[in-house]
């Protein structure tokens, strides 16, 4: 992140944005989250461990770090700590889909860390690839395959997540309430709005539906029950988490 360190130097700290949801928004947002990522990836030591046994000063070094290079605003330290331990498991989930588990029986490719992440040290590197390749890993990863499995209508949100979808669809649809069902739709089109998926695309032609018949007053809605949930089933795993003022 050239950009960021050059303003640091200068002592320059951009101001991260905030939609009225409190999901980060805007460019400066989008740069801290990259920001956090790549201290999460080369400050935090790559062991088989939990974030909570992650040493304390190695969090505090991540956030001063943050803290310098960007005014963070809304949930300050917490939310960057969260956002780190968060991109510390997925960069670890990387390494052992691409780096390690394709070469379980090729074991001079997992001898020396991969070429990207020079930074990885080899006996932290060594440790890690053993871990991976325990049977009481295998077990725990093959309990999470079933999961993914499970997990149908996955969307195509970038680091911009629901608040930023919400965001944009705000300013290109003014007037127009923008409703979980609409946010569930557009998050799973492709850039020329197309849905590939089939079972998304039924799923959103009978959001389509659903909707109409709500604006003729054919159908009501009321709580919970909303079109989104008319369509997908009360606990379907496809929906998006609530939360006391909407579901992200």
């Amino acid at each position: 992140m050239p950009r960021v360190v050059k303003r640091k130097l200068q002592k320059l700290r951009p101001i991260v944005e905030y939609n009225k949801m409190g999901k980060g928004i805007g460019q400066a947002h989008s740069e801290m989250q990259s920001y956090i990522g790549v201290l999460a990836r080369s400050r935090v030591p790559l062991v088989d461990m939990k974030w909570s046994q992650i040493p304390k000063d190695i969090k505090e070094q991540i956030w001063e770090a943050v803290d310098m290079a960007f005014v963070v605003g809304q949930g300050g330290k917490n939310s960057v700590l969260t956002s780190a331990a968060k991109k510390w498991k997925d960069f670890k989930s990387t390494l052992t889909r691409h780096y390690i588990l394709p070469y379980t029986n090729d074991r001079e490719k997992l001898s020396q860390p991969p070429e990207t992440y020079k930074f990885i040290e080899k006996a932290q590197w060594d440790a890690f690839v053993a871990s991976r390749l325990s049977k009481d890993f295998e077990s725990v990863h093959s309990q999470h395959a079933q999961i993914r499995e499970k997990l149908e209508y996955n969307h195509r949100l970038s680091r911009k997540g629901y608040a930023g979808l919400e965001d944009q669809l705000e300013e290109t649809m003014p007037g127009i309430e923008i409703d979980r069902s609409t946010l569930w739709k557009r998050a799973r089109q492709d850039k020329h709005g197309n849905i590939p998926d089939p079972k998304v695309a039924e799923k959103a032609k009978l959001i389509d539906e659903l909707q109409k018949q709500v604006s003729e007053g054919k159908v009501s809605v009321y709580g919970s029950n909303d079109v989104l949930t008319m369509a997908l089933g009360p606990e379907h795993p496809g929906r998006f988490k609530s939360s006391p003022s909407r579901r992200d």
